[in-house]
């Protein structure tokens, strides 16, 4: 049974460098969200330690590219990225890296939904 509402965009916030937790449920929900048309827009913002995992995890990197084949829109704290030193590997990715604190407050004051890992 579907659900109608207002809200038809979702962020989800990915901030853990647990690998299990990436392959199971963030880039699945994000994949599949898009994909069965539960939300019109998804947006997995990496931030913090799944930078890291993201970079250098080919497992994960071949996930990221199906989550954005299946067209949610990936984007990484810039500030996070630089500081772990893995910017150009997550931009080599197709993920756009950009400082992300003005956007996440916008959208936190949209009152759009927010998933946090």
């Amino acid at each position: 049974m579907a659900v109608t509402t207002q809200h038809s965009k979702l962020l989800i916030l990915w901030t853990t460098g647990d690998k299990d937790v990436a392959l199971n449920m963030v880039l699945m929900y994000a994949i599949n969200s898009k994909l069965k048309g539960w939300w019109d827009e998804v947006v997995l913002l990496v931030w913090g330690s799944s930078s890291r995992l993201a970079s250098q995890d080919k497992e994960v990197q071949s996930q990221i590219a199906s989550t954005l084949k299946a067209g949610v829109r990936m984007i990484a704290c810039k500030q996070c990225a630089e500081n772990l030193h893995v910017a150009e590997a997550l931009g080599r990715l197709g993920i756009e890296v950009f400082y992300t604190g003005q956007f996440l407050t916008d959208w936190l004051k949209s009152g759009e939904r927010i998933l946090s890992m």
